[in-house]
């Protein structure tokens, strides 16, 4: 008898796998949830509340939900490109900074709407900057884009920490709280009294309809695509993989200063130290559990906004931790990774 290595666990088998990760998933979470005492129906309960209890918590959701989405269909090029892209953190802070200069030096001479304007063009150049940096780093001086993209996020902190201390302050104080609130000129239009923009929304819908067409439907994402799973064949085979694996940074720094830029113009309307707010870390989450799924975008990134908001009533209501929410976001991409790579192990074939 021989063992034979290369066929695959069938279709039928590999459903009956994923249905077991679900709920070996989902058992995880609240044995987690039991340790930290409570139930989860409580906290299930608790974070709907926090995150659609009332408007203005539906509305900080959203809020959330925009960069995050620009954030993920950035990375999602990077990640098609065979590049983990951990530099988004620095690239959505220089995208803020960029804006946050730009919206400095114009606000007294331009009309608000083009002072808007020209800040979310200066935070679009300002990703693309920070994320062609990350490229040419790894593409020509042959650093991991892991630790050329953790490198470059501390320098951006470091850049964003001394500017509210230095030379953008509030007068007589520098502090935790940022720069100097712009005028509410300066603001984008919410809805209501509430935190959502409809124009943060709509760049967001955008860049995810953007992400999806160009990727499934341009020769460029083709080539993305073969760069992703062999840079030297696709090399051979004539494609400008250098110039791709540029590109794909390039457009996730651009997608990332965007969301830079609306969490100047559109949360915080200011500069403060942790402007990214985490959420270039939490879309590579999300997109590391949607896969290649583009699709899945929206709903795992509305899932994971819903997540964060609601968390913040945990400790109000069930004297918990809102850090709760980052287990279980964790906790499930993990065991999904998990799922997928034993999914794709070959199984032994006796033959005789």
């Amino acid at each position: 008898m021989s063992l034979k290595l290369g066929s695959f666990i069938p279709n039928s088998q590999l459903k009956l796998q994923n249905a077991c990760w679900v709920i070996v998933t989902f058992a995880l979470i609240a044995l987690i949830i039991f340790l930290a005492g409570a139930s989860p129906l409580q906290v299930v309960t608790s974070l709907w509340n926090g995150a659609f209890g009332t408007p203005d918590q539906t509305a900080r959701v959203f809020a959330t939900l925009a960069p995050l989405l620009l954030c993920a269909s950035g990375l999602i090029f990077t990640f098609t490109a065979g590049l983990y892209n951990l530099g988004i953190e620095g690239q959505i802070t220089v995208g803020a900074i960029a804006t946050t200069f730009a919206l400095r030096i114009l606000q007294e001479s331009l009309p608000a709407s083009l002072v808007i304007t020209s800040g979310i063009i200066a935070g679009i150049t300002g990703g693309v900057a920070w994320g062609l940096l990350a490229g040419i780093l790894n593409v020509y001086g042959k650093v991991n884009e892991i630790f050329a993209g953790l490198g470059l996020n501390f320098v951006a902190q470091g850049l964003a920490l001394y500017l509210v201390f230095g030379p953008w302050k509030r007068p007589g104080i520098a502090s935790m709280s940022g720069t100097e609130l712009f005028d509410e000129s300066l603001w984008l239009p919410t809805l209501g009294n509430t935190e959502a923009t409809p124009i943060a929304l709509i760049l967001a819908g955008l860049g995810l309809i953007l992400t999806v067409t160009v990727l499934r439907g341009t020769y460029f994402g083709l080539q993305l695509r073969a760069v992703g799973q062999n840079p030297r064949a696709a090399y051979i085979l004539g494609i400008p993989a250098l110039r791709q694996l540029l590109n794909a940074f390039g457009i996730c720094g651009a997608l990332a200063g965007i969301a830079g830029a609306l969490q100047v113009v559109g949360v915080f309307h200011r500069l403060i130290p942790n402007i990214s707010s985490n959420l270039g870390f939490l879309a590579l989450l999300v997109v590391m559990l949607a896969g290649s799924s583009i699709l899945w975008i929206f709903p795992i990134s509305l899932f994971f906004s819903a997540l964060n908001i609601g968390s913040l009533q945990l400790p109000l209501s069930l004297n918990l931790e809102s850090s709760l929410a980052g287990v279980i976001q964790g906790t499930l991409v993990l065991c999904v990774l998990l799922g997928r790579g034993l999914s794709k192990q070959p199984k032994l074939n006796p033959k005789t």
